[in-house]
């Protein structure tokens, strides 16, 4: 599995467990909003926006262009 494949599926497990989260009533709009703590909320979306820029850099690595 490519490293680009490898972060499209650690984002899909993410975003999975955070609709998870959000069927399940775990976490209102307002905290979803105000997550910068240290809360499982606020570590998932740090978790997926790093990895959502680490695939940004990688594609435009692949195409040589910068951001």
């Amino acid at each position: 599995m490519s490293e680009k494949q490898e972060i499209i599926r650690q984002m899909m497990e993410l975003q999975r467990k955070f609709i998870d989260l959000e069927h399940n009533g775990e976490f209102s709009a307002e905290e979803y909003y105000d997550s910068e703590g240290d809360s499982e909320l606020a570590r998932h979306k740090r978790s997926f926006e790093e990895l959502a820029t680490k695939l940004v850099d990688l594609a435009h690595a692949e195409k040589g262009s910068h951001r």
